[in-house]
């Protein structure tokens, strides 16, 4: 039986990397795991770990507080 609809497993980028700590300051790496309305994406999509998904939510949740990333798209 073919293996066509067998799909690749998706490998946590920041644990290739062996980063422990996610900077809410890079906003260009950070915007990679929020939707084009601004949610953050689940880790079925992005593949990230557990671990670095719960980090990952901490430091978009602080990067839009201090308002770097926005809460939501502007729909206007």
């Amino acid at each position: 039986m073919p293996d066509f609809d067998r799909r690749r497993r998706k490998v946590c980028s920041f644990c290739l990397e062996h980063q422990d700590v996610i900077d809410y300051k890079e906003v260009a790496r950070l915007r990679r795991y929020l939707s084009d309305r601004g949610k953050i994406l689940p880790r079925r999509m992005t593949g990230v770990c557990s671990r670095h998904q719960r980090r990952l939510t901490v430091a978009l949740k602080r990067a839009r507080h201090i308002a770097l990333l926005p809460y939501t798209a502007d729909l206007r």
